[in-house]
């Protein structure tokens, strides 16, 4: 009985996350959720408690989905920092040119609910995107400055994803491939200096 249960109940987040990829978190009802997944309305909510629940659930799965394909990406770059921010952006303008992108789901469930700082949605939102400036600090190593580096690339990666979701121009992500490059490049000259 266990397996059924947490197959129902993955069955039922797969369902959501694809509604709430397509139609936005606030304007998908738990009653399309419940017919997606082909279960009734009281089963959902034997599985999770309300709606906020169920989203919270969706990028909790979907923040362990994320950091493990960019880790992915990462392990076949053999080089330097410059060549890992490489791929990233490279893998990142790839994705963003899929048919009917609509860009990360953490970027858009915080902006859907700005109006609810303490709303389960922001709080995941915000706990993936600092998952993702840890783990890029910890890649980039260049010294001291690493934080402050993986910040400003978080800063990059944002700013193109917004710009390509409100332009539709997956060429927002080369320019920003650029500027994440010479970030890099700077940051590494500087450590080498310092190191002398």
């Amino acid at each position: 009985m266990p397996g059924k249960v947490s197959a129902t109940r993955r069955r039922i987040i797969d369902a959501a996350y694809e509604l709430f990829y397509r139609g936005g978190f606030a304007r998908t009802g738990v009653d399309d959720i419940a017919a997606a997944a082909g279960v009734t309305k009281r089963t959902l909510y034997y599985h999770f408690s309300s709606k906020d629940a169920l989203v919270a659930a969706v990028l909790e799965i979907q923040d362990e989905l994320v950091l493990a394909q960019i880790q992915s990406w990462a392990q076949y770059v053999k080089g330097d920092s410059s060549e890992a921010v490489e791929k990233l952006f490279s893998e990142f303008a790839a994705w963003a040119r899929k048919p009917r992108w609509r860009g990360s789901g953490f970027t858009r469930a915080a902006m859907e609910f700005a109006h609810l700082p303490g709303h389960p949605a922001r709080m995941a939102a915000r706990r993936h995107k600092a998952r993702i400036e840890r783990w890029l600090a910890d890649r980039l190593a260049i010294g001291d400055r690493s934080p402050q580096l993986a910040r400003q690339i978080v800063l990059l990666l944002e700013g193109c994803h917004s710009l390509i979701l409100i332009h539709g121009d997956p060429s927002y992500a080369d320019a920003a491939a650029e500027a994440a490059r010479l970030l890099v490049e700077h940051a590494g000259a500087t450590d080498k200096k310092r190191r002398r």
